[in-house]
């Protein structure tokens, strides 16, 4: 059976996630898998690279599918994103790969980035998209709080208590916050790149940042809470709105160097 990678771009705002729920639920999963139905009859199941939580987006989600048909890629994603209308939900590229090609295990990095805003005014166009608050944030603080996890770190403080991982130590490639003009404030952008990421982490982290920006929490009091191993010992976690899983890194890029279309 062909295998096939697909790009997936969706808004996380009216689904419980992207794993298939039950009770009928919406989710991202159960949408790829009822356009593919209506492609080919009979069971689908997708696996993908990061299976985000209620209220996540995603602009480069990966997910893999066998398919019985010898599909041409790119009338694949033209014929998926007829069948997912209207749902806020896209395949943006898709790529024949091998068979030992694997959404989730063949990853080797997973990128996500957070937005948030600071401005008085309630946003508009990004209502869903972003986290806001109220006021600006000292910029060089949260670099210098966020510091303490970039490398290899037992990382309990920042994960779910409901975390399935079977270890808390992972290592933290980058966090890079960057400041951007917003009409009538400001946006703080966090870009994270890790090979995996425990269940919560980018969330309690940039709660934990934003807390430093604030100037409720001292830069090194992040390195405390890394240190205490202790879940009680994180800042606040921060809403999923503004979280957005930007892109997958594998050992050959299924998507690069095609025929254009």
């Amino acid at each position: 059976m062909p295998r096939y990678a697909l790009k997936i771009d969706y808004d996380g705002g009216p689904f419980q996630g992207w794993q298939r729920q039950a009770a009928g639920q919406p989710s991202v999963q159960a949408t790829v898998e009822a356009a593919l139905a209506r492609l080919e009859p009979g069971p689908h199941t997708i696996a993908a690279a990061g299976r985000t939580d209620t209220g996540v987006h995603g602009t480069g989600q990966v997910a893999t599918v066998d398919l019985a048909r010898d599909w041409s890629p790119f009338r694949l994603s033209e014929a998926l994103n007829w069948h997912m209308k209207p749902a806020p939900v896209a395949v943006i590229d898709a790529a024949r790969v091998p068979d030992d090609f694997h959404a989730r295990f063949s990853a080797t990095e997973r990128r996500y980035l957070f937005r948030l805003v600071a401005r008085r005014a309630p946003v508009t166009h990004d209502r869903g998209r972003v986290w806001q608050v109220l006021n600006p944030l000292d910029l060089a603080a949260m670099q210098a709080g966020a510091a303490h996890l970039v490398g290899l770190h037992d990382f309990t403080t920042f994960r779910s208590t409901m975390c399935q991982a079977k270890s808390p130590v992972k290592t933290l490639d980058e966090i890079t916050i960057t400041e951007h003009p917003y009409a009538g404030g400001v946006e703080y952008r966090f870009v994270l790149r890790a090979r995996s990421f425990l269940h919560n982490q980018v969330r309690s982290i940039v709660g934990t940042l934003e807390r430093v920006g604030a100037g409720g929490w001292s830069p090194d009091q992040v390195g405390e809470a890394l240190a205490a191993r202790d879940r009680a010992a994180c800042g606040p976690v921060c809403p999923p709105q503004g979280l957005y899983l930007t892109g997958v890194g594998y050992p050959v890029d299924p998507f690069a160097d095609r025929p254009a279309r």
